[in-house]
């Protein structure tokens, strides 16, 4: 079957594939972590530090992504990282479950899993908007969804493990053989012909071809003009989904009336709300196009957030944070797949680059929250949020709202 004819029915398929393999490979070590905690005697302070190796391996490593999967190929590129994130992942539970004073090569290990995550991450969604463009349909979002579903199944992977007794090193060795294996795979089936990728390369050039001449100076300007305003929509997506991560259980639990064992639910209310976004983003995405469902998505995430911080009673402030997740759910597919066609950038640069920024975007949304929340209140720095869906929408209705030069066929 590997060996059949590509179609693009079947590059979907592996596409999909790969992500929820990386997905599974970014989740499946988290719920040991209280365990790698104790066997390294960390307080909470030096454990905060050590879980930051992983963003800064991939701020380190993003920058060069775009590089590496043009010069090696998409599928190459994913097949051999994941491979190298699950040997990674492999050797950090082996450190993990000895315990002592390995926990400086446990960090380490942990930076090279950053590192290659994050050109996998560029590598996979380079691999996935070649696909959408062969199937002549939006599927960005539904990759982003399957994502979400394989770290799902990896958390579980993991707390099933945790709860059986099962040790760390030996969840994680076969861990890295299950899914390291299913990454080859997924990357053979992903493969879109040479002559198919060189033709769709061929349709955008023409597309463009009224604009500067490819690799003139005026070109490349014009390029990361386009490209800025598509990292600040990137950034406004995820700058969602880095709050509900790290604040919304403790908004609830501490600026609403929710009880303790509802307040936990607020993480699974924002990611699942965002997970039916982004199933149906797809045929949104198709019948209104990007830009319009963009604009729609930035203002449910301001109406969400208002809803947040006026709420008088928690049901309210979930309905907030649900809407929230599900105007988040399509700007970061939305943002990729627009960066991936700019005329005049380098295959993967666009991604790369909006990779690298959302990373580093991390490392800053949840202190401002957190100086924002002691200067103020935690309410009152959900206007963050609600800054972001405005701001979002402001970009996706200029998008909308600009000329363009009229569509070609993508479909094989």
């Amino acid at each position: 079957m590997l060996r059949s004819h590509p179609t693009p029915g079947r590059a979907r398929v592996g596409v999909s594939l790969m992500f929820f393999t990386n997905g599974v490979l970014c989740a499946v070590l988290l719920p040991r972590y209280p365990e790698i905690k104790a066997a390294f005697d960390l307080s909470n302070s030096q454990f905060g530090l050590l879980v930051i190796a992983i963003p800064l391996g991939a701020v380190v490593a993003a920058p060069a992504a775009g590089a590496i999967t043009r010069r090696y190929g998409a599928v190459v590129v994913t097949a051999v990282g994941s491979v190298g994130v699950a040997g990674a992942l492999a050797v950090a539970g082996a450190l993990g479950g000895a315990g002592g004073g390995l926990v400086w090569l446990f960090a380490a290990t942990m930076i090279v899993v950053g590192a290659l995550d994050a050109i996998v991450d560029t590598a996979q969604n380079v691999q996935g908007v070649v696909v959408e463009q062969w199937r002549g349909r939006s599927i960005m979002n539904s990759l982003h969804a399957v994502w979400s579903i394989g770290a799902a199944c990896g958390g579980l992977i993991g707390a099933a493990c945790a709860a059986l007794g099962v040790g760390l090193a030996a969840q994680m060795l076969v861990s890295g053989l299950v899914w390291g294996a299913l990454a080859v795979v997924s990357s053979v089936l992903a493969v879109v012909p040479v002559a198919v990728r060189a033709a769709l390369r061929d349709e955008h050039a023409q597309a463009h071809a009224h604009q500067h001449p490819p690799g003139s100076r005026q070109a490349r300007r014009h390029a990361w003009r386009l490209l800025a305003p598509l990292v600040v929509l990137a950034i406004c997506g995820a700058l969602v989904e880095d709050i509900a991560n790290n604040w919304v259980v403790l908004f609830l639990g501490e600026e609403t009336d929710a009880p303790t064992e509802l307040a936990g639910l607020g993480l699974t209310v924002v990611l699942g709300a965002q997970f039916v976004g982004r199933l149906l983003g797809d045929p949104m995405t198709d019948r209104w196009g990007r830009d319009v469902v963009a604009r729609a998505g930035g203002l449910l995430i301001a109406a969400g957030s208002t809803l947040v911080i006026v709420a008088p009673v928690y049901p309210l402030a979930f309905l907030g944070f649900a809407l929230a997740g599900l105007g988040c759910a399509t700007l970061v597919p939305a943002a990729f797949a627009a960066a991936a066609r700019i005329p005049g950038l380098p295959e993967g640069t666009g991604i790369a680059v909006i990779g690298w920024l959302m990373r580093l975007g991390f490392l800053f949304t949840s202190p401002a929250i957190g100086v924002l929340s002691d200067a103020t209140s935690l309410t009152a720095a959900m206007a963050v949020p609600l800054v972001a869906g405005l701001v979002a929408a402001w970009l996706a209705h200029a998008a909308a709202r600009a000329p363009r030069p009229q569509a070609v066929s993508t479909r094989g």
